[in-house]
């Protein structure tokens, strides 16, 4: 059985999306801008391929158990109560929609993903940081 945050592959990108409330890349950064913690759940191949976020906080969408317990001193700093406002984003709704799913399961009231992920929003020309990947000189 995987995890309830795995990637939802055998998902359709509609079913994947449907799992929280979609928002557009624009709307995901006006929530940013106001205070929503956004939450980039990639992994580092993910960010290496399509940039880093500038001020996402990134998670380990496998340990969103611990990183969202606000009951443990290990959970994210930003997010301080259940009704702190989240934006998740991943490479897809594939990745962001069950980790969404999975915050809103445990009681958070403010949570949304990224229509089209980390590649709609380089499209539409949000704010992007390129990552120097090693290159193997051989």
């Amino acid at each position: 059985m995987t995890s309830p945050t795995a990637p939802a592959e055998d998902l359709s990108l509609e079913d994947a999306g449907a799992l929280a409330p979609l928002v557009t890349p624009a709307d995901a950064a006006e929530r940013v801008a106001a205070g929503a913690v956004l939450v980039d759940v990639r992994s580092d191949a993910g960010r290496a391929r399509t940039g880093a976020i500038p001020g996402a906080t990134v998670v380990d969408r496998y340990a969103v158990d611990t990183d969202f317990d606000l009951a443990s001193a290990a959970h994210i700093a930003p997010v301080v109560s259940l009704d702190t406002p989240i934006v998740v984003v991943c490479g897809s709704v594939r990745g962001s929609g069950p980790v969404a799913a999975e915050l809103r399961a445990r009681g958070f009231t403010n949570v949304v993903h990224v229509e089209g992920g980390a590649p709609a929003w380089k499209d539409a020309g949000l704010p992007v940081d390129e990552i120097a990947v090693d290159q193997d000189p051989a």
